[in-house]
């Protein structure tokens, strides 16, 4: 009885702390590094970079950001953390098992999460690319023009960019803090985990960039429209006759630098954070 209620304490801890740390990844990377991710949204917009505000207003939508990040980053943890611990307690010694519990893990936190994060990216981007307006206005506005299923547009493009996002960062991510810990005999450090979590993002994210593309598109197109629709194909075959093969890699520098640097801190200060929350628990 006792070793029951050691167990469920030891997992509300583990739950809390997973939760915070999530949190305070998501508040800390949407935050820091919004500007580039304006500039990101801008270049890949219908209107351009020019006709979206170029470098005008940079921090439009940061509200619903930080209203939006924690509870998304860490439900996308809880999910990610709970999904790894069922998969795998059993076969932790498995390179290849591992990496397909991380990637399935991965998913299930990414369609998980994408239920809070969807709301929150169609409010910043329409404003990132209207920098007159504010996010209370551009939620006001989306509910006016579309109702509640409005906030929802693009969720199936987001999926489509999230997951072979997740499954190739994460495992990654994984992997080489497991060989850190190989090399040095001891757990990986916050600082070889942020190198690592760079690295892997910076990857996944310019392998991902077609895919954003067109979640962006989606999310920004006036109703009516064929993006509008939603549909995938249809939106990369429009890209191709617009723009050619360069039209799916609009921004794909900040794009790349973004998710470099927001791997590095995202994963960074999650790590960091787990350490300092499970010590102050303890």
């Amino acid at each position: 009885m006792e070793d029951t209620r050691t167990a469920s304490t030891n997992s509300i801890t583990s739950y809390k702390t997973v939760l915070l740390a999530g949190g305070a990844a998501g508040t800390a990377v949407d935050s820091i590094l919004f500007p580039l991710d304006t500039i990101k949204t801008r270049l890949q917009s219908q209107a351009g970079f020019r006709g979206s505000g170029a470098f005008k207003g940079l921090y439009s939508g940061l509200l619903s950001v930080v209203l939006g990040s924690a509870p998304s980053a860490a439900v996308f943890f809880v999910a990610y953390e709970t999904a790894k611990e069922l998969l795998g307690p059993e076969r932790r010694g498995s390179g290849v098992h591992k990496a397909v519990d991380h990637m399935v893990a991965a998913t299930i936190g990414d369609v998980t999460s994408c239920l809070i994060r969807v709301p929150v990216e169609i409010v910043k981007q329409r404003t990132q690319t209207h920098s007159a307006s504010s996010s209370y206005s551009t939620s006001i506005s989306i509910y006016q023009a579309e109702g509640l299923h409005g906030f929802y547009r693009g969720y199936f493009s987001m999926i489509a960019r999230e997951i072979p996002f997740s499954v190739i960062q994460l495992p990654l991510w994984e992997f080489l803090k497991h060989k850190c810990c190989e090399r040095s005999r001891q757990c990986a450090t916050p600082a070889q985990s942020t190198v690592c979590a760079a690295v892997a993002g910076g990857l996944a994210g310019a392998l991902t960039t077609p895919l954003d593309v067109v979640k962006t598109r989606i999310m920004l197109a006036q109703i009516g429209t064929v993006e509008a629709k939603g549909n995938i194909v249809s939106v990369v075959h429009q890209l191709l006759r617009e723009k050619g093969m360069a039209g799916l890699f609009a921004g794909l520098v900040p794009r790349l630098w973004l998710m470099s640097l927001g791997g590095a801190i995202f994963l960074g200060v999650y790590d960091k954070t787990k350490q300092v929350v499970t010590t102050i628990l303890k």
